[in-house]
């Protein structure tokens, strides 16, 4: 249903990335990374949420010098993202870290990207340009009348030449505005230029419901013309807030599945029983599921046992009750007192049965 463009591939920490690979869920820690215990408490969270490769913020040696340790408590790939000075990529190599974020021109002369360069292809650790509308270079932004989508194009492809002319490909590229129509356009130009994957998402995309809302229309656009190999959502939330987003995004998209997926009727006049508080109750605990499974939850007899029957187990309400179905056949009927907490124990036990 959504071709993915044709890009190399490369490899984060054992995640393929790009050529016809799974999209990829990354997330951002929020902690300080200089806190050795939050972060790695953090990163182990995301990992449990469902993050593949999580990102931490380097700004000063402290934070370096605490990397080490945290991989070494830590699984999943880990990305070191660094601005301004070299030597903190170097010391995010040899502490293990299994890519880099960085725009190569900002890091100092060409001696100093060399040497970057270098230490990252002996580790065949990637590194992923990241250009985002508010910190492009001065004279991109003359020349382009502000932050456009070509100027952002313009700002990645110098970075690219950089790494290019020394003979380092293993790249990733992200091109992120806070506006859904200026970050889809760029993409869409530099995806006519290379053929390096694409991480994506839009940046400072706000709150969790506005910011989720947008985050989504911009990377289904992007994912639905194959333009996005990775994907982070960025919210002003806790960051496990941000994988969970990211999942529902790509599991309505039938590109990803993980965990269980919820499904509830928007009630109506016609629905007779306190639906919103019995779909919050369910909504939790089939969300906390690892295992993949439909449950629906349904409020009157025009659609409900039709959707509930469709799903792999769900409950569909009348007055002052509901009937539970499973497998598309009827289970029992329930009061509407514990309509909640018998359809909750009958997804436990559905998953459980699953996970033999």
């Amino acid at each position: 249903m959504f071709p993915r463009r044709t890009t190399r591939v490369i490899e984060v920490g054992g995640v393929a990335v790009g050529g016809g690979a799974p999209v990829v869920v990354q997330a951002m820690t929020k902690t300080d990374t200089r806190d050795v215990q939050a972060t790695a408490a953090e990163v182990r969270r995301l990992e449990r949420a469902g993050a593949e490769i999580v990102r931490l913020a380097v700004p000063d040696r402290a934070a370096a010098a605490a990397l080490g340790e945290i991989r070494r408590r830590c699984g999943v790939p880990l990305v070191a993202d660094i601005h301004f000075d070299h030597r903190l990529a170097l010391a995010a190599l040899d502490a293990g870290v299994d890519g880099l974020r960085l725009n190569p021109g900002n890091i100092g002369s060409p001696a100093k990207i060399r040497e970057v360069v270098r230490a990252a292809a002996g580790r065949r650790v990637p590194i992923r340009i990241g250009v985002n509308s508010g910190s492009l270079e001065k004279d991109i932004l003359a020349r382009a009348g502000g932050a456009t989508a070509a100027a952002m194009v313009e700002s990645a492809l110098r970075h690219v030449r950089l790494l290019e002319d020394l003979d380092f490909r293993l790249i990733k590229i992200s091109l992120k505005a806070s506006d859904v129509p200026r970050t889809l356009e760029a993409y869409r130009l530099l995806a006519a230029r290379v053929d390096y994957p694409f991480h994506a998402g839009l940046t400072e995309s706000g709150r969790l419901l506005a910011g989720s809302v947008k985050s989504s229309a911009g990377l289904a656009l992007l994912l639905a013309e194959g333009l996005a190999d990775t994907i982070r959502v960025s919210l002003t939330a806790p960051a496990e807030r941000e994988v969970f987003v990211a999942w529902q995004i790509l599991q309505a998209l039938g590109l990803r599945k993980r965990g269980g997926v919820f499904v509830s009727c928007p009630t109506c006049g016609r629905c007779e029983v306190d639906l919103m508080r019995t779909a919050e109750r369910v909504e939790r605990a089939v969300l906390a599921l690892s295992v993949p499974l439909t449950v629906a939850v349904m409020g009157c007899t025009v659609n409900g046992p039709g959707e509930a029957r469709e799903a792999d187990i769900g409950l569909a309400c009348g007055r002052d009750g509901g009937v539970i179905f499973r497998g598309g056949k009827v289970l029992r009927k329930v009061p509407a007192s514990r309509m909640a907490d018998e359809l909750i124990a009958e997804v436990g036990k559905l998953a459980a049965s699953r996970r033999k």
